[in-house]
């Protein structure tokens, strides 16, 4: 255990430092107040230390100043000042034990002089968080004499890693408290069902984790995407997967206490339960394996399955929230299964976004029977929300901020910001990622509560932000980490900090950050080689069809319209990825079917488009790209038409069609199809004439 403190405040405190230049600025997350007089403390060999913690409180503290090192704590009522180092709770029990839903309860005063340091704190929690700050201060063992009084802005901050799709080693997943805690991040949101299988041991249903722990593709693309979804039995030979025992999320939830850090598990339903359905393929609509990914919600079985699983949960996590999940059930067996039909028409229920909400509430008023409060993604929002439920919102800032105003807590992680298992680099010198572009200053300048509702029921129900990792492409613990840092530095400074310096500040700290954990044996990106923004996104890109009208043949979609039917001839070109509102997908038969007005008879000489080409979403490079010429916008004439012949199955590229020439007409008509009926077309910005 004591080894596998990687980040033990002792270990940061007393060790022999390396290379690596800290100074006060290198703090992340940036303290709300800090001021700095002459002088330093200097850490010497046989350091006194105490506190008036005592019982747990004292000797989870105790670990951390310790283990290995010369500074042993020493409980004493009314600390004395004989002391170099004192570390005074000044809150009651009472308090303490609210710690976790308190902002306020979470800060602390630090004054550093000469001769002396003290840290003061309603809570351990605060005095935790004290000492982190005072060893991102440390330098060459000396402290620089400082008064800092530092509250959090949102007493949530979490990181959510998703153990479905590939399974982390419990040695792993304590690594990456231990870089939690170092940064102040204090919930981990553990992703432990879905599709790719069931990773938690339940006692009364063994088959759970003997028959979907393991499956027969480690590649997600072969075997979700390429329809080979075979579970296999424990000890299949090949198999691929693993589950965490009772014992071992007992370890890592006390890991995790350790660190201040609450661990909320999420057990996904009804939908995403494609393991679920096929260990006991009674709790399906059809009652047959591989045949849905919903739990059938009209069978009484159903429920008592998941109050039975949910109170082995309850016995191992002492988390306020269960998290359910509740995001993209597909219903589709809904409308013809019987079981459906009949609760529907008990309850007088419109449709199946009702019948969710009706299970939702039903699963709401069990957990809060047992002490418990219900914690899911937006979509339980659907139909009608459960009254005491608290809302994830993933899809965007709108639903979040409209459950806020309706007096539910709501944790802000839009996919746009927080999602890290996008790409953070040009994709092409990047490992795989999933689909979009999310770089560290986009993160950074997220706010999840805007101007206009400070103060309001919006602000008061805001509990905090979180960046989510699924794992779908990152099987391997290195990719993971990569994907994780420093991206999470900047969602744990702007959870933490009231009125950050601004991103160049930050981007130093970044850097140096960054170095200290690759020293502790973290693969991390390299910040310093960023590459940043696409070049072409950068600035206005100006040409003679900038502003002209155009007409859409074949519609974009509403989810990805860009800024409407100006986004293709505003002159602004995307970047690396799709959400960033630049790109607008086609997904209609008709693929990309556009027609711009130059206004008049104009001699055209070039036309450019970029499309893009991203696998594993399934946005692909046009089949074909026709380009025409209309005098009247009736008769068009085929000028050029290309196949681009970009295999499906390449990760990434951008595309660019390019026709240079010499015709004369007013209506440009570009038409691009797709390969396949249910693949995506994007595409940024029609060049004409560049000047």
């Amino acid at each position: 255990m004591r080894k596998q403190i990687l980040f033990s405040v002792a270990l940061l405190l007393l060790s022999i430092l390396s290379s690596v230049s800290v100074v006060a600025q290198d703090v992340i997350p940036q303290p709300n107040n800090i001021s700095y007089s002459k002088g330093y403390f200097t850490l010497n060999k046989g350091l006194k230390a105490v506190t008036n913690l005592t019982g747990q409180d004292f000797k989870v503290l105790n670990q951390f100043t310790s283990d290995d090192m010369d500074m042993p704590l020493i409980s004493m009522k009314k600390p004395s000042k004989a002391y170099n180092v004192r570390l005074i709770c000044t809150g009651t029990a009472l308090q303490a034990t609210q710690a976790q839903d308190s902002a306020r309860l979470q800060g602390y005063e630090l004054e550093v002089s000469p001769k002396s340091i003290t840290i003061q704190s309603l809570t351990p929690t605060g005095l935790f968080y004290g000492l982190l700050t005072l060893a991102q201060l440390e330098k060459g063992r000396q402290i620089p004499c400082v008064k800092v009084k530092d509250t959090p802005r949102f007493p949530y901050r979490g990181l959510m890693i998703d153990c479905s799709r590939h399974f982390w080693t419990k040695k792993f997943i304590m690594k990456q408290l231990d870089a939690m805690a170092y940064f102040k991040l204090n919930r981990f949101h553990w992703h432990l069902t879905d599709g790719g299988g069931w990773r938690m041991e339940v006692k009364q249903y063994p088959r759970l984790t003997n028959e979907t722990a393991y499956r027969t593709q480690s590649d997600w693309v072969k075997w979700w995407m390429e329809k080979d979804r075979k579970y296999c039995p424990v000890g299949t030979p090949g198999a691929y997967g693993g589950y965490y025992t009772q014992q071992d999320i007992k370890d890592i939830v006390r890991y995790a206490a350790a660190r201040h850090i609450t661990v909320i598990p999420e057990i996904e339903m009804p939908g995403h339960s494609d393991e679920v359905v096929y260990a006991y393929p009674e709790l399906s609509c059809t009652g047959k394996p591989y045949t849905q990914s919903d739990l059938c919600v009209g069978k009484e079985k159903t429920y008592t399955f998941l109050e039975n699983v949910l109170k082995e949960v309850m016995q191992l996590f002492p988390s306020e929230y269960i998290h359910i999940g509740g995001d993209e059930a597909e219903r589709r067996t809904w409308n013809t299964c019987p079981d459906c039909q009949r609760l529907m028409k008990e309850h007088n229920l419109k449709n199946t976004a009702e019948l969710q909400s009706y299970f939702t509430h039903r699963i709401e008023q069990f957990l809060n029977k047992n002490g418990r409060k219900l914690l899911g993604w937006d979509e339980i929002m659907e139909g009608n929300l459960a009254p005491n439920a608290a809302v994830m919102s993933w899809r965007g800032t709108d639903a979040g901020i409209e459950a806020a105003k309706h007096k539910h807590h709501v944790v802000m992680t839009p996919q746009q910001y927080y999602y890290l298992n996008m790409y953070q680099d040009d994709p092409m010198g990047q490992p795989k990622a999933q689909g979009g572009y999310t770089r560290l200053d986009k993160i950074y300048s997220y706010n999840p509560l805007p101007m206009t509702y400070k103060g309001t029921d919006v602000e008061k129900y805001m509990d905090g932000v979180q960046a989510c990792v699924w794992t779908e492409f990152i099987s391997e613990p290195d990719h993971l980490e990569y994907m994780l840092y420093p991206r999470l530095f900047a969602l744990a400074e702007t959870g933490w900090t009231k009125k950050p310096t601004g991103y160049v500040d930050f981007h130093k700290r970044a850097l140096v950050n960054v170095e200290r954990l690759k020293k502790e044996g973290y693969h991390v990106f390299d910040l310093s080689k960023e590459k940043g923004p696409r070049e072409e996104s950068r600035s206005i890109t100006t040409h003679e069809a900038l502003g002209k009208p155009v007409t859409y043949l074949g519609r974009y979609s509403e989810k990805y319209r860009a800024e409407g039917d100006s986004s293709l001839v505003n002159g602004l070109r995307g970047d690396w990825g799709y959400l960033e509102g630049r790109w607008q997908g086609f997904i209609d038969s008709t693929g990309m079917d556009v027609v711009v007005d130059m206004g008049k008879i104009t001699d055209i000489r070039d036309v450019e488009v970029d499309f893009m080409h991203m696998y594993d979403v399934v946005i692909y490079a046009p089949e074909s790209v026709t380009l025409m010429v209309s005098d009247d916008g009736k008769n068009y004439k085929t000028i050029d038409k290309v196949n681009p012949g970009i295999k499906s199955n390449v990760p990434y590229l951008l595309y660019p069609y390019v026709w240079k020439g010499n015709v004369k007409g007013r209506y440009v008509r570009m038409k691009a199809l797709s390969r396949e009926p249910d693949a995506w077309i994007f595409t940024d910005e029609i060049i004409i004439n560049r000047k």
